[in-house]
């Protein structure tokens, strides 16, 4: 019988990079009975937790970058244990010894893109608010009512620049005297940090807050749950702390306090999917909801997995940017489920999730059975 000795030094690497907390793992397995993974494969968290126990991870695996830090194993966990804190760690690990599998390489554009122009999306730094171009939107200025920070897919992708349109005219629908960044808005930071750069994320996140301060910004209204979630629970980190609202919550309060006004019936039966992080990671679940409810002939459904136990797009971790195979994509399952309940459009709010759900929709050939709209979409076709 052979025994293996712990390599201290990687335990080490582990422990200085945030996964300490593995110690807490009892190997019970239910990390592994409700990721979103063995849906689609075997994997297996738990493994991975007690190779990090003995300092034996394969760092140079696909398996370490799997997780899309969807959160559904953390709250799960009879032991307290952050998984997601684990992955992160290893991930930190990784990128120091600039260890990538062949399908996690593509990530390391998008870091190179971030370095050099602000975004992941390889978009020039000064054409960041292209998207505005002939609309009504104005450059922050200090005593604006809000800073609209629109982020990184919806300044670049051709199909988010749709919801950013959206927002905006919601905006100046109800009277909003807001502005934008522009070429100075740098990305968020949220899934590089995830990658494990984080010397990265903190640059980024100096930037912005100096930014922030330099303008006067003092209520940041955003339309990604990643910015939301890294501006609102991130962020303090660096010793401030903005006001942070997510576009749903928004809608929210503008059309319950009468500032925006719906005008038109929509007569589509919708169902919405709960992003890991609007939903999971900090507990926004009823505002998206109750705009949707508020718009006359709207028949708000729900599928299989909703609110916290909502299937994950998959885009999570940074692997909106790595390939994933399409017999092993989440967001397919997820299209299944919302036309098994006979769903027209499949409504969310989160830019990666439309983004998987929009390749599902070509795999499947959904295009004559299900839409996907960003809930700004839709609010903007009835007011």
């Amino acid at each position: 019988m052979e025994t293996v000795a712990p390599f201290k030094e990687v335990i080490d690497e582990i422990k200085a990079a945030g996964g300490e907390i593995f110690r807490l793992c009892y190997q019970c397995g239910k990390c592994d009975s409700v990721c979103p993974w063995n849906r689609v494969r075997t994997f297996s968290m738990r493994k991975i937790i007690r190779e990090a126990t003995f300092g034996l991870t394969e760092i140079d695996g696909e398996d370490i970058w799997r997780c899309t830090t969807c959160g559904n194993c953390v709250q799960h966990c009879p032991r307290g244990v952050n998984q997601i804190e684990i992955g992160v760690s290893l991930h930190r690990v990784a990128s120091e010894y600039e260890v990538f599998p062949a399908s996690v390489r593509s990530a390391r554009t998008a870091r190179a893109s971030i370095i050099s122009e602000g975004n992941p999306l390889q978009g020039e730094r000064k054409k960041r608010a292209e998207w505005a171009e002939g609309l009504p939107v104005k450059q922050f200025a200090e005593g604006m009512e809000i800073l609209y920070f629109v982020g990184c897919y919806f300044s670049y992708d051709p199909r988010m620049k749709k919801v950013a349109v959206a927002t905006a005219n919601i905006l100046n629908k109800a009277g909003i005297d807001f502005g934008i960044l522009g070429s100075l808005e740098n990305c968020c930071g949220e899934s590089i940090r995830k990658t494990g750069s984080e010397e990265l994320f903190k640059r980024l996140a100096r930037e912005n807050i100096k930014t922030f301060i330099e303008n006067g910004v003092k209520k940041i209204l955003v339309s990604s749950p990643h910015c939301y979630h890294t501006f609102k629970n991130e962020y303090p980190e660096f010793m401030v702390d903005f006001e942070v609202i997510h576009i749903t919550q928004y809608l929210s309060e503008l059309i319950n306090d009468g500032r925006l006004e719906i005008t038109k019936a929509y007569e589509k039966k919708v169902t919405y999917h709960d992003p890991c992080y609007l939903g999971r990671h900090n507990d926004i679940y009823e505002e998206p909801r109750n705009v949707l409810k508020k718009i006359p002939g709207l028949e708000l459904t729900e599928m299989a997995d909703s609110r916290r136990d909502a299937l994950c797009c998959g885009g999570g971790g940074g692997r909106i940017w790595m390939d994933t195979p399409m017999e092993e994509r989440f967001s397919d399952i997820r299209l299944v489920q919302a036309n098994e309940v006979g769903a027209q459009v499949l409504a969310t709010s989160c830019p990666y999730c439309i983004t998987n759900f929009e390749e599902s929709r070509l795999n499947l050939e959904y295009d004559e059975v299900l839409e996907i709209k960003d809930i700004t979409e839709i609010i903007q076709e009835v007011i």
